[in-house]
């Protein structure tokens, strides 16, 4: 996936197989990647997590300002395995192993959603240790969050 010249958003965790996965759409998506990386409004102001949703032959972002639910699903689901992945990614010289930069395979509308480390640009190995430090940086934030959805879910009875 190229990041276009125009954005911001640098690619860290990406699923680039994502038209096999989405939703009612599966094999004939207008998506055709979802990720999460670093977003820097200017040089002197702080990176920060932020997702995209990638479409188009070029790889180019969305500009949907509605989407369909699954996908808000299926970015949550991003999210998670991206978090898991981090909460042991000190084993790691470089956060990932570059031998495998795939972190996690979730099967999703009979194949898989894969997610792995976005490879594709010679910065990763610094802007991977960003994510990890925006990442934790906004722990509280996102924990909330998430015992906010596990409690929520458990009252819906999943």
């Amino acid at each position: 996936m190229k990041t276009p010249a125009s954005t911001h958003h640098k690619p860290v965790i990406v699923s680039n197989n994502y038209e096999e996965v989405d939703g009612r759409f599966a094999g004939n998506a207008d998506t055709t990647a979802l990720s999460l990386g670093l977003t820097r409004g200017n040089v002197e102001e702080k990176a920060r997590v932020s997702a995209k949703i990638w479409s188009g032959e070029e790889g180019s972002c969305s500009g949907e300002a509605e989407m369909p639910l699954h996908r808000i699903l299926d970015l949550s689901i991003l999210i998670c395995s991206a978090l898991t992945h981090f909460s042991e990614a000190y084993r790691f010289d470089h956060l990932y192993d570059p031998q495998n930069p795939v972190i996690d395979r979730i099967g999703l509308q009979g194949s898989a959603m894969t997610v792995a480390v976005c490879t594709d640009h010679d910065e990763i190995n610094e802007d991977i240790k960003h994510f990890n430090a925006a990442l934790n940086d906004d722990g509280e934030v996102i924990g909330e969050r998430l015992r906010t959805l596990t409690r929520m879910l458990t009252e819906m009875g999943y």
